[in-house]
């Protein structure tokens, strides 16, 4: 059977676990001659920018003796309106993995129900799996098990970081606090299915208030461009600062997914301080997909 990976929860708590802790494996890899993809083909299907994904997965299927191909839809047949079944059909006659990086959530379920191969999230409007994984695998190489720690979100709720950490706090066994403007709160159905691994808080400092992990987004992202002003104004109260911080845990741990927009959701005090951990986040999005994509083509969690 063929397994996909559009949300975390497509994981279960171990096989998640265990594709962190291969990627901390392949991190420590002291030379590249693992190369379980040669002759393999990723697709790679982008509708909205990227540095951090395209970048990490070329990279990933080249150290692994693969291949990948870069498919902007402004120059393939899905700018012309091609069925995204039809699409599905034929790249995975053609690769062995597609990666899709887009703004719909459903278009992914259903390139997803018409592919032979494995198809991952490289971001939608409502989930971006692969960045928790990182993020995941970042904190547990600066603090040891997640399990029974607080992480606090600040900023936009109905974010696809949002609702994909608050998957990861139920599936890693961590609380969520969120604080977001009103208006901008997370899907209320993705907050439901976490139980009470996700709580609403009422402000940035309630949520931050001895937090371990303090997380943020830009507040405005692609396509949302004409709201920025709108944004701006709402948000202004959710800035993570020196002052923020500091209500957190003494040892918290500041994550950013970039990119980051210094004077806006975070301050370059914070952004740029001895608390954060994005350099490692983002360089983590490499080997924590490289593990991802050996366990979806392989069907196997490697070993050392």
């Amino acid at each position: 059977m063929t397994r996909h990976f559009l949300q975390l929860s497509d994981l279960s708590a171990s096989e998640a676990l265990a594709v962190v802790t291969r990627a901390q494996e392949l991190k420590r890899l002291p030379d590249r001659s693992h190369r379980p993809f040669v002759g393999r083909t990723l697709a790679m299907i982008f509708t909205k920018n990227s540095t951090r994904t395209r970048v990490s997965f070329e990279s990933g299927m080249a150290r692994f003796g693969g291949h990948a191909l870069f498919l902007h839809a402004g120059t393939t047949q899905l700018g012309r309106d091609e069925p995204i079944a039809d699409t599905a059909r034929v790249l995975s006659r053609m690769c062995d993995a597609i990666m899709i990086r887009n703004n719909s959530q459903a278009d992914q379920q259903e390139l997803a129900a018409h592919s032979r191969v494995p198809v991952i999230n490289g971001l939608s409007d409502i989930h971006h799996p692969c960045q928790l994984l990182a993020d995941i695998q970042t904190w547990i190489e600066h603090r040891g098990d997640i399990r029974g720690k607080t992480a606090a979100w600040v900023g936009d709720g109905h974010n696809n970081v949002c609702h994909s950490f608050i998957e990861a706090a139920k599936l890693f066994g961590f609380t969520l606090r969120i604080a977001a403007p009103e208006g901008y709160e997370p899907s209320a159905t993705i907050v439901a299915e976490a139980g009470g691994a996700a709580i609403l808080s009422a402000s940035a400092a309630e949520a931050v208030a001895g937090a371990d992990l303090v997380v943020t987004d830009t507040w405005t992202s692609m396509g949302q461009e004409d709201e920025q002003a709108r944004r701006l104004a709402a948000f202004g109260p959710y800035q993570v600062n020196a002052e923020l911080m500091a209500a957190a845990a003494k040892d918290a741990l500041f994550l950013h997914c970039l990119p980051a927009h210094r004077g806006e959701e975070v301050t370059a005090e914070v952004i740029d301080g001895p608390q954060s951990v994005v350099w490692d986040e983002a360089e983590n999005r490499l080997h924590v997909q490289k593990a991802l994509m050996e366990y979806l083509l392989l069907g196997r969690i490697e070993t050392k």
